[in-house]
């Protein structure tokens, strides 16, 4: 295109990422990879960071195993995996989380907290983030579960990034939308 100045400007334009899912997932899960997408991609919109997932392909597969996997406790870690191959940052390894994941970034309540706090402790996972409003559940867990364990509460999404990513201050301001007051 040409300005009035018969200068010259280009645009670029981005395609927005290709989401694939395969294996063991049933609908709920699937439309939680896509929240995840749809939240990260948002949250990357409006920081001061130049990260984007678009002109990505992008394969989310969960292996076949004797459970199919279906609900929505997985929207956080999907969206945490999201940022870390959008920033190429590795996530702390020593981490378990759950929670289902808003649209707008909230973390929402989900079943199965004795399970899942059973699966990291056999994983050998030390820490583990759990939606704020599953406190109750962690709570009626009998201590020996619960014993040489961390666990971190989140009401937002920001909450997770925060012991996902926790020690890089820097990689953490410049995720945080200018909506959003720091923590």
């Amino acid at each position: 295109t040409t300005s009035k100045d018969d200068k010259k400007t280009t645009t670029t334009t981005t395609t927005p990422p290709r989401l694939t899912t395969t294996g063991q997932l049933g609908s709920v899960m699937e439309e939680s990879s896509r929240v995840a997408m749809a939240h990260v991609r948002s949250l990357l919109a409006t920081t001061s960071s130049s990260l984007s997932l678009d002109d990505r392909e992008i394969h989310v597969h969960v292996p076949e195993g004797a459970t199919p996997k279906d609900g929505p406790s997985a929207g956080v870690t999907i969206a945490t995996a999201l940022v870390s191959l959008a920033s190429q940052k590795p996530v702390n390894n020593d981490l378990a989380m759950t929670g289902e994941l808003s649209l707008n970034g909230r973390v929402l309540p989900v079943g199965g907290i004795k399970e899942k706090v059973i699966a990291a402790r056999r994983a050998g996972v030390h820490t583990i983030v759990l939606p704020d409003d599953n406190r109750r559940d962690l709570d009626e867990l009998p201590d020996y579960l619960k014993t040489d364990l961390t666990f971190h509460f989140a009401a937002t999404f920001h909450d997770v990034l925060h012991v996902a990513f926790a020690g890089d201050h820097a990689f953490l301001d410049d995720l945080r939308p200018s909506l959003l007051p720091p923590q």
